[in-house]
């Protein structure tokens, strides 16, 4: 059986509905400012088994795909999780929301990392900045100036991600 890392586990308390930290979480209509500015897509929405996808704006390039595994709405979202620039093997995802008085709070899970892998160490260090991101969306309307710097930064760059990421690689 092959080693895995222990559960990385991200909690954050937000001064929202619920009903809108979930839609930020879950939407496909729009880019999800909490996980890196990606576009949300599936194949037949968000129902268990059902393939996804987190696309860049232009939708050029993939960069994860999954597949769902639990969509409870909403309280709990579980996903399968594989950077499509690693070739490190699938994790999952689980995003858990419980309403708190008027706060909500938030539990990011991150299941089966393989140790050592960029993949472990891209979503230790990417799990506060999610919920921190998805705090700020939720209680003020968007991302603090800097992460929206960052993004544009993404943009303008896109361009220098691996050719192995482009959407031509990662049919739906």
């Amino acid at each position: 059986m092959a080693e895995q890392t222990p559960d990385a586990v991200f909690r954050i308390l937000i001064k929202a509905d619920i009903q809108r930290v979930w839609h930020e979480l879950t939407k496909t209509d729009a880019a999800q400012g909490a996980v890196f500015n990606a576009w949300l897509h599936t194949r037949g929405g968000l129902v268990p088994g059902a393939a996804m996808q987190m696309r860049t704006g232009t939708g050029k390039h993939v960069l994860v795909v999954g597949e769902v595994v639990e969509f409870n709405p909403p309280h709990r979202f579980v996903h399968t999780h594989r950077f499509t620039q690693h070739d490190d093997p699938v994790c999952q995802v689980a995003y858990e929301l419980k309403q708190v008085g008027a706060s909500v709070e938030v539990t990011l899970r991150v299941i089966g990392m393989p140790p050592g892998t960029a993949t472990a160490k891209s979503m230790q260090g990417g799990g506060t900045m999610i919920l921190n991101n998805l705090k700020s969306i939720a209680e003020t309307g968007r991302p603090s100036l800097g992460i929206r710097l960052m993004y544009l930064m993404f943009d303008w760059l896109e361009f220098v991600l691996p050719a192995k990421t482009q959407s031509r690689h990662w049919p739906l």
